[in-house]
């Protein structure tokens, strides 16, 4: 059913949550049908994308709630959203915004299981400064990344504040997951400021090259 004929109550009284909780969600490109990604919602996750029509996830390692695209700007407009005939598992149409992948790739699934090749974590930087450029030049309305560009240089710096002060206590905390977590948002917010200044990733690669002796 079409998410705006969706009625909350109707719809969570119907899905089976496990014993944990939680509810697997497929996620599928509304338009070409290709899986997304696979992940949790608990109740409130699944309360929360019901409500905003916009995916809210709930992280197994993290105990918590996320919002798709909150930091990456890579969000995921709700069109449609399924259960099974078990009722045990959700199946949601989107309109993604971006790329659904960390790695920076559409899908989550693009390894072949024949060939395991190691992702290229070498173009991760730059296929993302890539999407943040262009949420510069086009400022899509709902996207995180052109939002801190129009709040301007101010709002970038806070965030940038904020989240090295997470990296902080994530790593006086000795919790690596979270460590790697923080720092990934950390280096986000640090190429979407790089971006606002004219800059880019070469630069930094440039100057740390001078610098070694």
């Amino acid at each position: 059913m079409r998410i705006e004929d969706v009625k909350e109550q109707d719809f969570l009284g119907h899905v089976k949550f496990d014993a944990n909780g939680l509810i697997p969600a497929i996620i599928q490109d509304a338009g070409s049908s290709q899986v997304l990604m696979l992940a949790y919602m608990n109740e409130e996750a699944l309360r929360r994308s019901l409500a905003s029509g916009r995916t809210w996830f709930f992280s197994r390692s993290r105990q918590r709630l996320w919002l798709k695209g909150e930091t990456s700007g890579n969000s995921q407009e709700i069109e449609e959203i399924f259960y099974d005939c078990d009722a045990d598992t959700l199946l949601v149409k989107v309109r993604q915004e971006g790329v659904a992948c960390h790695e920076g790739n559409f899908s989550c699934f693009h390894y072949p299981l024949e060939d395991q090749p190691k992702p290229d974590y070498g173009r991760i930087v730059d296929t993302l400064f890539a999407v943040i450029k262009e949420r510069q030049a086009g400022r899509p309305e709902g996207s995180y990344t052109a939002s801190l560009f129009s709040a301007g240089l101010d709002k970038i710096l806070k965030k940038i504040g904020e989240e090295a002060a997470e990296v902080i206590i994530a790593a006086k905390g000795g919790q690596r997951e979270e460590v790697v977590y923080e720092a990934g948002d950390l280096a986000y917010h640090l190429l979407v400021l790089l971006a606002e200044q004219g800059l880019g990733p070469e630069d930094v690669r440039q100057e740390l090259a001078r610098r070694r002796k």
